[in-house]
């Protein structure tokens, strides 16, 4: 439906009325601060020669102050624009589809340009990062054992490499049973590091690979306490770890 002059009028003021209520709010908040310089607000002669958290609060209160001058530059844009479609008689019509908008529209929203059907939606994005990319899987979310093909470093093995540093964690604290050393405390603590059978850990050959001897280690104890090798069996000569 096409605006009367009445309504129009009564459109008019109340853009003209929100104009001049932002321009003063401008205006009596000296650009929200953003007259003043950083320099000013810290005082500090320099920010070069300090840390950045020393002026925390300063930076965090001036980002907000261009947020808040953004917002009411772009309402006070917003009016001006509108007050110069009345003067030009495009006032009230969507600019996509060229239909009146409707009187409720405008009286719950003056600057409105569009029509509630050609409305662009306000959704959140929802993109990610484009560096996600090049981190999938990223460390520390997964474990990958479970993939036949997959042989490679996983967020397991990172975790592996940082808790062998140790952690906060304590045997009595531990999620696992019968636990009684700090040794046993690490995700898959009985799994083989740097070999694949028990015995390549402890048995050792010399450069041509005729001369074989055993390393006494904790490998070759518990593989010996496990009652997969007999004493009898071994060589006369060994070499203790």
């Amino acid at each position: 439906m096409q605006l009367d002059h009445g309504r129009m009028e009564r459109l008019k003021r109340r853009l003209l009325q929100e104009k001049s209520e932002l321009e003063a709010r401008i205006s009596d908040n000296d650009h929200f601060g953003l007259t003043s310089s950083f320099k000013e607000s810290t005082g500090e002669l320099s920010g070069i020669d300090n840390h950045p958290g020393d002026a925390g609060t300063e930076t965090f209160e001036r980002s907000k102050d261009y947020a808040l001058m953004e917002k009411e530059e772009l309402r006070l844009a917003r009016v001006d624009a509108a007050l110069g479609r009345m003067e030009s008689g495009e006032y009230g019509r969507c600019v996509a589809c060229g239909k009146f908008i409707p009187l409720e529209r405008l009286e719950a929203l003056p600057t409105a340009i569009y029509c509630i059907e050609h409305e662009p939606r306000q959704e959140n994005i929802e993109r990610r990062p484009a560096e996600e990319l090049f981190l999938t899987p990223p460390f520390g979310r997964t474990s990958l054992d479970e993939k036949e093909s997959q042989n490679g470093f996983d967020g397991e093995d990172a975790w592996q490499i940082v808790e062998s540093w140790g952690s906060s964690n304590s045997p009595a604290m531990a999620e696992g049973r019968n636990i009684d050393n700090y040794d046993s405390m690490a995700i898959e603590s009985d799994e083989n590091d740097g070999f694949v059978e028990p015995l390549e850990s402890f048995l050792a050959t010399d450069i041509t690979g005729s001369h074989v001897s055993i390393v006494r280690n904790r490998a070759y104890r518990q593989y010996m306490a496990a009652g997969e090798g007999e004493h009898l069996l071994e060589p006369d000569e060994y070499v203790d770890e």
